[in-house]
């Protein structure tokens, strides 16, 4: 059965005209719609089924003061007026669940020990999962705000402090206040940075 091929309504929506959010509408964001992204996201193929993103969503205003102070100045804003914000982290330790994830063959044993390829395969596979859920949370109709821009050995001993999760990107999540949304930036064109062998 072939796959359906998407509206360009819903392509707009998750790719088109989507924009990164900068400043947020006084709108709250359900815990159940949280819920609802990871149920979408989960889906998306990671090696060896290994699903090592871990999410810690920041919902208070108690809980966004704690990370304030490792956010870079021209973050602080926005962050601190999102709804909800989520530390997107790897599990170090995603290996453990091998046997239950990927039950057919002993995947397990091919990383234990080798912490290269644990740190490889948790930061490649954590940003592609959360690739996945910025386009859930689009399609549910959230708009995004994904950056890097914070000090990442601080969000993790305020946040991880245990060391088995470690934070990869952050991302504020609501509904976004169009006036403090920029264009379009350029995009490279197919044959700028592709090509057909």
């Amino acid at each position: 059965m072939a796959s359906a091929v998407l509206t360009d309504q819903a392509l707009d929506t998750i790719f088109r005209t989507a924009r990164t959010a900068n400043g947020w509408q006084d709108k709250p964001v359900s815990t159940e719609l949280l819920r609802q992204i990871h149920d979408l996201m989960k889906f998306g193929p990671t090696a060896a089924n290994s699903c090592p993103l871990r999410i810690l969503f920041l919902q208070s205003q108690e809980a966004k003061a704690r990370l304030k102070p490792f956010l870079m100045e021209s973050n602080i804003e926005k962050t601190m007026a999102a709804p909800a914000v989520a530390l997107l982290a790897m599990d170090m330790q995603f290996h453990e669940h091998l046997p239950f994830l990927f039950p057919h063959t002993d995947a397990k044993a091919w990383y234990a020990g080798n912490d290269a390829l644990i740190a490889e395969t948790a930061f490649r596979n954590s940003s592609l999962q959360a690739g996945y859920f910025i386009l859930a949370a689009r399609a549910l109709g959230l708009d995004c705000g994904p950056m890097s821009g914070f000090d990442a050995a601080g969000v993790n001993g305020e946040f991880f402090a245990d060391g088995r999760f470690k934070v990869n990107f952050i991302c504020n999540l609501g509904y976004a206040d169009h006036s403090k949304t920029f264009g379009r930036s350029p995009r490279f064109g197919f044959d700028d940075v592709a090509k057909v062998l």
